[in-house]
């Protein structure tokens, strides 16, 4: 169940605003849903296991880009499906979330960005035009990531990938959003499939509670590297998610505990634990689409003794001519118990675009 953390806004109603503005993540791309009738391809054709790909472009190849959104869940994600941002403005349109406002989000004053990506704010109030009264929205906050590098695609000179992550802190639960990231245009595989390769780049996360209100910001390195020796059978995708730094939804930063050893502070409070996460090194890890998907996790040690803290599940894409470089996009998904509060979850969602530039 969704709760509000004020009850002057029922989420009766789930309506969008949007206005159509350039860079519109591809909403008449061929897409599919999955049903319970849909299967998770075998070895040799996709991914192993039971986690299943998001919803998104049906038939992928090689050859074509890829567009994936979060799908629907008991509690809340998946309902953001379109999203578009406007340079020139400087603002972002989310599409089918209720009380974000009637414009386009507009970027958060502090901070303004995390890890390089740029992040939104919805507006706080809307005026009734009948009576002049203010309605009070809910605060939603956006990450959008945009690659550095361009491709062309049906005449369109276009990034190599993007992603966008969607999440309010205005619900006792995790409430409703939503992430979305594609490839543009294809990947080319190595011409020689017997190297490995790495990815390095930024991330960065909303973080949302399940038992409190309250919204937290993330930001972290990351790298992923990949063995194309055999992307099928072997273990093709290994990650790390490190470094990570948290901040109030206002920009300040908070202490945090990344040595992986749970300690208090000088109040006899836990700090918050935002230690390594790994991804787990499974078969089948790879398409030769090249997405990736498996999970992630992270441990902590309390009290001497080493426990899992963090559980969750990354989803990517390979893009770019890998002879030359390349690049990855993605989101990650994991929950918590929180250390500082008895009784609450966390749920972090992050995204990132990672290079294997020489330069970086």
């Amino acid at each position: 169940m969704i709760r509000l953390v004020s009850t002057a806004a029922l989420l009766a109603l789930l309506a969008g605003c949007g206005d159509g503005q350039p860079f519109v993540f591809d909403e008449e791309a061929e897409i599919d849903t999955p049903t319970e009738e849909s299967e998770t391809p075998t070895d040799g054709e996709g991914f192993d296991g039971d986690i299943e790909v998001p919803p998104g472009t049906t038939n992928p190849t090689p050859d074509t880009s890829i567009m994936r959104f979060e799908p629907e869940g008991d509690t809340g994600g998946g309902f953001v499906r379109s999203v578009s941002y406007n340079a020139a403005a400087q603002s972002f349109t989310v599409d089918n979330l209720a009380f974000d406002g009637v414009g386009p989000y507009q970027r958060n004053d502090s901070p303004d960005t995390l890890a390089g990506y740029a992040v939104f704010r919805s507006d706080q109030t809307v005026t009734d035009k009948v009576n002049g009264k203010d309605v009070q929205q809910l605060d939603y906050r956006a990450i959008y990531g945009v690659s550095s590098n361009r491709t062309t695609v049906d005449g369109k000179r276009l990034p190599v990938s993007r992603f966008a992550i969607v999440r309010s802190g205005d619900f006792t639960g995790y409430g409703f959003g939503g992430f979305l990231y594609e490839r543009n245009g294809g990947v080319e595989m190595p011409t020689r499939r017997d190297g490995q390769a790495v990815f390095v780049g930024d991330y960065a996360g909303l973080r949302v509670f399940d038992g409190q209100g309250g919204q937290e910001l993330t930001e972290a390195k990351m790298s992923i590297a990949v063995d194309f020796t055999d992307f099928n059978s072997s273990d093709g995708v290994d990650g790390v998610l490190y470094d990570r730094r948290a901040y109030t939804r206002d920009g300040t930063e908070i202490t945090v505990n990344r040595s992986g050893s749970r300690r208090e502070d000088a109040e006899g409070t836990a700090v918050l634990d935002l230690p390594v996460a790994r991804f787990t090194l499974a078969p089948g890890s790879v398409t030769d689409d090249g997405e990736i998907l498996g999970t992630v996790s992270s441990r902590v040690t309390v009290d001497g003794k080493v426990t899992d803290y963090e559980d969750g599940t990354y989803y990517g894409i390979i893009g770019g001519d890998l002879d030359t470089g390349g690049e990855v996009v993605g989101v990650l998904v994991m929950t918590s118990s929180d250390p500082r509060h008895e009784g609450v979850t966390a749920q972090e969602t992050g995204g990132f675009i990672l290079y294997r530039d020489s330069s970086r």
